[in-house]
């Protein structure tokens, strides 16, 4: 059997000459196997492996080698932007063009030779390029392909929410439309974004997905693979928790990207778990929220809490976690019984300054605003916090004794002064650990639907961090375990459990008999002011008829 016969033959031998080519050390085991189950995987399959073991790389060779099988071929390269598809396409075009063994599929002057559709040599006039590439919001409609890649189609951005979620689901159905009757084949590549992932939808559509994490799996995790765990996982005889593919990431390298990413994470994007999405894991819902738009001003006297209407708001919770409107608003208002700003400063690093201004009536807590910003304690930002509390008349602003011993207190005193004098401390330290600390505060507030978020504030808290969805608040709440690390980011939900800290105790009044005694006083002073009326009314009368007689 010749060379070229080989090569032709399987796939792996032409990936170990393209990875040579490429300068890269050889293909590790990992690599191969993913390789031969796109050779001979199904029609329709899901390649489900740890970031950055390199299955983007893997297919675009695999696109290179089915075309120098069959130059008849077409594919289409989808994926969840329009730049992300172009690479994959240029990548596989550069093989072609510098690899000595394809030289005959470069294209003729006559064909399509751009970056974004280009055609081999070999291959007959057709409407389909050999290879074009597209975002999955771009022209589906009207191509045609044998192969449809699909590189990581599921994003953050496009998976936050479930509307998100389902619009995605609907886009991706056009597949079918494109392939190729019979002999087409879909193939994804991805790691999974959010728990309720696309991929997980897919297998229940007849998709078989195969998985390869980053370590070996307990057995715990293993029963939620079940089939779809990559045999050569399980015939690896290593201890559990060791690196599948130790030649491109070792023990080392995972703990400090486990760091970075959070253990949820790490868990979607290096061990492939979407296991977690359950009540007693993700505590923190947005249903057990109470959204209305607020004044600063005045709160309503009594909220409560319905789940009949869905509120038209975007919800980055798991699936099924939305916000509902509140039962009833109350019409009449009274001024807050307090008013507390608290700050997390963030010193430098990726860490946001977090802060959270919340006041409180009727034994519910007002959230009028929180969000974060990327400096620590730099003169802009010590501003803009001040003037966050002189717009809500706090009285109090508390800090998180985090920063130099007390300097940031130092540093953001005389700013706060010019704006809003008022008392400046520290909050009490916690030795407690920090993700359990913050269900500990929030969890049986939010039960009992306390807390109470401006609706502005939703909005925004979404709006302003489309582009990071991970600094949202609601995103970390929604995230939030009691796994140490649990998050990548969770400036924000730790501040607004500071906040809420701080009104425990004045919290223990019932607030039904808080709202009926605010009623009570307001009905005796309004009496009084009556009477008073009356009496000053009687007097001015009888002092006119003295001055008459």
């Amino acid at each position: 059997m010749s060379s070229l016969e080989l090569i032709k033959g399987d796939f792996r031998n032409f990936l170990y000459l393209a990875w040579k080519h490429l300068a890269l050390p050889d293909p590790t085991p990992i690599q191969y196997d993913i390789a031969e189950y796109l050779q001979h995987g199904p029609k329709r399959l899901i390649i489900q492996a740890f970031r950055g073991v390199g299955k983007s790389w893997i297919t675009s060779a695999f696109v290179v080698w089915k075309l120098l099988v069959d130059p008849q071929l077409k594919f289409l390269v989808i994926s969840a932007s329009k730049q992300r598809a172009d690479d994959f396409s240029t990548f596989t075009k550069r093989i072609i063009h510098e690899m000595p063994i394809l030289q005959h599929l470069r294209a003729r002057e006559d064909q399509r030779n751009s970056n974004v559709a280009f055609d081999v040599a070999p291959s007959r006039a057709a409407h389909a390029p050999s290879v074009k590439s597209v975002g999955i919001t771009g022209q589906i409609v009207g191509s045609r392909a044998h192969i449809i890649i699909a590189d990581d189609v599921e994003v953050l951005s496009n998976a936050l929410t479930q509307v998100m979620r389902d619009k995605l689901g609907e886009v991706v159905k056009e597949f079918d439309a494109v392939v190729m009757p019979k002999v087409g084949r879909i193939v994804y590549l991805g790691t999974p974004q959010v728990e309720e992932s696309l991929y997980a939808g897919l297998q229940d559509r007849g998709y078989k997905c195969r998985i390869w994490p980053s370590l070996v799996p307990d057995s715990k995790l293993k029963k939620f693979y079940a089939h779809r765990l990559a045999p050569f996982i399980n015939k690896l005889e290593l201890p559990v928790g060791e690196p599948t593919d130790p030649l491109r990431f070792d023990l080392k390298d995972l703990n400090e990207r486990r760091a970075s990413y959070g253990n949820s994470g790490f868990a979607l994007q290096f061990m492939l778990d979407t296991s977690g999405s359950d009540d007693e894991r993700y505590p923190l819902k947005l249903s057990d929220l109470i959204v209305i738009p607020l004044s600063t001003e005045q709160g309503p006297g009594e909220v409560l809490y319905g789940k009949d209407e869905i509120l038209d708001l975007p919800a980055v919770g798991l699936t099924g976690d939305y916000f509902y409107k509140a039962m009833r608003v109350s019409e009449d208002y009274y001024t807050y019984t307090g008013a507390a700003m608290h700050i997390d400063p963030s010193g430098r690093g990726q860490d946001e300054t977090g802060y959270c201004v919340t006041k409180l009536l009727n034994g519910k807590i007002f959230v009028l605003d929180i969000g974060g910003f990327t400096g620590g304690y730099d003169n802009a930002t010590l501003t803009k916090l001040a003037k966050i509390a002189q717009k809500h008349k706090v009285n109090i602003v508390q800090i998180e004794p985090n920063f130099g011993d007390g300097m940031y207190n130092q540093l953001f005193i005389p700013i706060l002064q010019k704006y809003h004098p008022c008392t400046v401390e520290d909050t009490e330290r916690q030795y407690m650990q920090k993700e359990a600390r913050i269900i500990d505060v929030l969890e049986p507030i939010m039960n009992q639907h306390r807390l109470i978020i401006d609706r502005s504030e939703v909005e925004r808290d979404y709006s302003e961090s489309k582009d990071q969805p991970r600094r949202q608040l609601l995103y970390q709440m929604t995230r939030l375990t009691k796994e140490k690390g649990a998050l990548q980011y969770d400036d924000r939900v730790d501040v607004l459990a500071m906040g809420c800290h701080y009104w425990y105790e004045q919290m223990a009044a019932d607030e039904k008999e808080a709202y009926v005694n605010r009623q009570e006083e307001e009905l005796v002073a309004g009496i009084t002011n009556f009477m008073n009326t009356i009496r000053e009314t009687e007097t001015d009368n009888m002092v006119w008829n003295q001055a008459r007689s």
